[in-house]
């Protein structure tokens, strides 16, 4: 897999929003990484560029917020897996009913969401020590990514 450092948390906002430029309804992106890598950082860019309706925080506490487009474009479905303690859990939230409609980032969801789509990008954020720079790495599972990884979004 191949990696992109980001140095700055714009530069993860303008990372997100070149993204969002890729995503389309039914698209899964499951995020990783440690607590402050910039996640939600990353969402805020996503959200930007989908054009939907914020603020966008994290939903660490309601679990999940549908952001609704600006723009005639897919909603956002954001949601933090953070606290939930496991499949039934995220059953409970069926993500599945919105999932096709929608474009659908789930924080800490690795080992939890991978079900719901054959097809998702995973993305793995990791901090680096002293400053505030940030490796992000992109992985593509499935037909709709082609299982090729993938480094950095189209410009």
């Amino acid at each position: 897999m191949n990696a992109e450092r980001l140095a700055t948390a714009e530069d993860m906002r303008s990372y997100g929003a070149r993204l969002a430029a890729r995503l389309r309804p039914g698209d899964l992106v499951v995020l990783s990484g440690p607590l402050g890598a910039g996640k939600t950082t990353l969402v805020q860019g996503i959200a930007e560029g989908l054009k939907v309706r914020g603020p966008i925080t994290s939903p660490t506490f309601v679990i999940a917020r549908v952001h609704p487009s600006l723009r005639q474009g897919p909603p956002l479905v954001h949601v933090d897996a953070y606290r939930l303690g496991g499949d039934l859990e995220v059953d409970d939230l069926d993500l599945d009913a919105s999932l096709e409609d929608s474009v659908t980032v789930v924080e800490w969801g690795e080992g939890l969401v991978e079900g719901l789509s054959d097809d998702r990008l995973e993305i793995h954020i990791d901090r680096e020590t002293g400053d505030e720079a940030r490796t992000v790495t992109l992985r593509g599972i499935g037909p709709r990514w082609g299982d090729t990884p993938s480094d950095r979004p189209e410009e």
